[in-house]
Formats: structure tokens, sequence, C-alpha cells
């Protein structure tokens, strides 16, 4: 009886703590959710719907708004920012680029030269001959670059300037080089009838901003005036790492001529001269009697190279012959472009000078041919006539058109006799 008082006692108090617990639970659960409403709706649970409760929620739109455009400024702030910074570290990375690019040329001119190697046996030592390309430059021109990367074959291309003034002429030369095979070559247009005239031939062509001051000369200029522009116009090219075989217009091809470059020096020019002495030089000796036993005085003599046809590759020294070249035609406008590109070619560095450092080579002058070598010898020899050129470049005679058509007729359609009216020289004879 004592155990079973005892069990019901103990189960009476553990229904009461039960009882309890849940009580207090329940508390506890009420306080939380309280807290919570008190925590959402701070101005009560009925303010939700109430016009103050609205008010409050548009005035924190508005702010929110107003963040929103002030954060837009913000933005657009440190966009403008990032353009100058990306701006500066594309003039620094120019400059590193230079740099660099100097530095290494100058390495490969050191080790060319041999300070990094012994001299090997008599007649096996070399110098430098040819001079390492420079790095492409696109921003210089990004749309004659574009251009250039569809035109070029092997980063090399046949250039030409032309203006309306040599329209027919222009038609003979690439008409020639279209039959002829050549795919790269481009002509720079110095006015927009040439522009529509090449379009309308298939005729690859680039023209100049109209705003250009290089292009308003082209369009107004006479023929030396157009000549000199080339050597502004060509840095582009060379800046952007294509070599280019600079032609005038009134030259006719017969065949590829890059199949006959050599490609080892920075100019490969073809020649005024008409024989082996004048085009690659001679011993010219000087008499004066007046000085007795020294009487003689040996000179040396070359023909100058034809500022009308020359191969000019990439590189630093290239391009500082056309700097210069350009420099001095702006300062001596009278000064003929032909003249002064063989001075900086070929003048040494003396007393107040510093001679251009660049590798030249001359053409052959019977496969690039000047007018004078046909006409006053090749035409009349029997065996040297069947002998094809590379080109033809009607540089010595006035009357290009007529005489760039008898050399189409005499090589091309085979007309024997279409050579035979023209004089040697300037002077018809009848």
């Amino acid at each position: 009886m004592i155990g079973g008082r005892r069990e019901g006692g103990l189960m009476r108090k553990a229904s009461q703590s039960v009882v309890k617990s849940r009580i207090l639970i329940a508390v506890a659960i009420g306080i939380s959710i309280g807290c919570l409403f008190a925590f959402l709706y701070p101005h009560g649970f009925l303010s939700f719907y109430s016009p103050a409760f609205h008010s409050q929620v548009l005035s924190s739109k508005c702010e929110s708004s107003h963040r929103l455009n002030e954060l837009k400024a913000e933005y657009a702030a440190e966009l403008e920012k990032n353009e100058e910074l990306r701006q500066l570290v594309k003039e620094l990375t120019e400059k590193v680029r230079l740099a660099e690019q100097k530095k290494d040329h100058a390495q490969k001119q050191v080790e060319a030269l041999g300070k990094w190697r012994k001299a090997g046996p008599s007649g096996t030592v070399k110098g430098l001959r040819t001079n390492p390309t420079v790095i492409p430059d696109e921003p210089v021109n990004p749309r004659l670059a574009v251009i250039l990367e569809a035109v070029a074959v092997r980063r090399e291309l046949i250039v030409a300037l032309a203006n309306w003034n040599v329209k027919e002429s222009l038609e003979i030369w690439f008409t020639n080089i279209k039959r002829v095979g050549i795919t790269n070559y481009l002509v720079v247009a110095l006015d927009d009838k040439i522009t529509e005239f090449c379009k309308s031939n298939n005729v690859p062509v680039f023209t100049r901003d109209a705003n250009d001051g290089i292009a308003s000369i082209g369009r107004t200029g006479n023929n030396h005036a157009v000549s000199g522009l080339k050597f502004h116009i060509l840095r582009e090219f060379l800046q952007l790492g294509y070599s280019v075989l600079l032609s005038d217009i009134d030259i006719v091809y017969l065949q590829n001529p890059f199949d006959y470059l050599y490609r080892d020096s920075d100019v490969e020019s073809m020649t005024d001269g008409h024989d082996n002495m004048t085009a690659y030089g001679f011993d010219d000796v000087f008499d004066e009697p007046a000085m007795g036993w020294a009487r003689y005085a040996h000179t040396m003599r070359i023909w100058v190279f034809n500022s009308g046809f020359f191969y000019i590759r990439p590189t630093i020294p290239s391009i500082e012959l056309l700097d210069r070249v350009a420099g001095r035609l702006a300062k001596e406008p009278k000064s003929w472009d032909q003249a002064v590109f063989n001075e900086e070619l070929f003048f040494p560095s003396h007393l107040g000078y510093e001679g251009l450092h660049a590798a030249r080579r001359t053409m052959d002058f019977y496969l690039f041919m000047n007018s004078k070598v046909l006409f006053k010898t090749v035409r009349k020899d029997d065996r040297l006539s069947k002998l094809k050129p590379v080109i033809v470049h009607v540089n010595y005679h006035p009357n290009k058109l007529q005489r760039m058509k008898a050399v189409v007729e005499f090589y091309v359609d085979g007309n024997r006799d279409a050579l035979k009216p023209f004089p040697d020289g300037s002077e018809w004879e009848w």
C-alpha cells in the first residue's frame, strides 16, 4: 500500500511539472512573436495600411533613386579615370616597346660586329648585311593595317602613288601587273577620281583622309611634288612592318619582281646607270696637269639609284632614310627628291655630319631596265632584245605614255618593230 501511494504522488508531481514547462514554453513563444512584430512593425501592425506608412515608403524610394543617381555619377567618373589610366599605360607601353626595340637592335648590331665571338679564318669574316626589322606598330594607322593584311603577300607589296593627272599611265601600269599575275599591289590614291577609277577596275586602293595635309598636296601638286610625298607615306607602311616595292606609274611590268629580289639590304634599288661601270661603280681618274707628278687623282663614281623604283625593308636605317629625305625636302622645296635620296644613302660621315648606316644593293640593270638602256642599247642588239626584263621604267623620256604602249607591243604582243619609231633620246627623228 505504501508503495502504491508513493507511485501516485510521483505521477502527480510529474504531471504538474509538464504543465509548468508547457506554460513557460507558451510564454516564451509569445514573447518571441511579440519581439518579431515589434521589429517588423515598429509603428504598429495596423500602421502598415496607414497613409503615414506609404509616405515613408515613397520617401525611401526617393532616397534610393537619388542614391542610385549618385552611384551612376561615381561610376561614370571612375570610368573616365580608368580610360585616362588606360591611355597612360598605352603610352608607357609604347615607350617601353621602343626602348626594347632599340636595345634589341643595338644588341644584334654588337653581336654581328663580333664583340661576343672571335674572328674566323681569313676570307670567312662578313659584316652585318641584313638589319633586323622593326616591331609592327598597328596603332599608327589601323585603317591601313587592315588593308595591308588583306593585300600583302609574306608582308611585302608593290605601292604606287597616283592622282588623276596620270590616269592613262596608271591603267597601263595595273593592267600589266594583273597580266603577270601579281596580286600584292596597292595604289595610294591622291584624289577621289583615282579612288573611284581604281575601285571600278578592281584595283586595291587606299585613300588618305581628306583633311590630311599630305593628301592635299597630292591632289594639287605636280609630278615632283607628288614624288616627294612618297617618303612621308612610306613611313607608315614600314612602321606597320611591311616591306615595300615602291613603284612609279611610268613602269611596265613584264615579270613578277618579287621573284628577283635578294632582300639582304635595307634598300634594293634599280639604277639610272646604263652599263656595268655606271650601274655598279668605277674608278674615275681626274687629270690635273698643274699638279705635275701627282696630276692623276683617283675618284669613285656610281650613277644614282632611281627613287622611282626601289625595295625597302622595315628596318630602323630604312625609316631613318625616309625621315632624312622628307625632312630635307621640307626645308629645301626646290631640291630634287632623287638627288636628296642618293645623298642621304651614300654620303659618308664626316666633320659635322653623320652618315646613314644602311645596307644598299643595286638591281641588275638588264632585269630592272631603265628606258635609256632599252632605247639606246637593248633594242639594237639581237641577243639582248630577245631577253625579257622584269620591268621597264620609262624614266629617261618625256613621252612616257607612247613609249609604255610601245614596250607592251614589243614584249607582250611580239611586234618587233614597235620600238623603232622612237629616237634614243627625247627628240623625235623621222
